[in-house]
């Protein structure tokens, strides 16, 4: 099954995290098959916190990629701060 799910980058308290498409059985900063974009938690207010390709994310789930609970709120919050 594949995936959309978050990718730990980043220093010690300082996370950054790459938003992937996975196979569910690769090891959550392993092997992945498309990086869809990404989520800053710490963010400063004049930086981008979030970004993800639309287009790329259309594609995939449409053949039936499963975005993670985490990652499902995300693509809702990118959704919001967009329109």
């Amino acid at each position: 099954m594949v995936v959309i799910r978050l990718a730990r980058g980043g220093a010690k308290a300082r996370p950054f995290f790459n938003i992937v498409v996975a196979d569910k059985r690769s090891r959550r900063d392993g092997r992945f098959i498309e990086r869809l974009g990404f989520y800053n938690p710490i963010a400063k207010p004049n930086e981008e916190s979030i970004r993800i390709a639309q287009d790329r994310l259309t594609y995939w789930t449409g053949v039936g990629a499963q975005a993670s609970p985490t990652v499902q709120r995300l693509i809702d919050q990118a959704a919001k701060k967009a329109a």
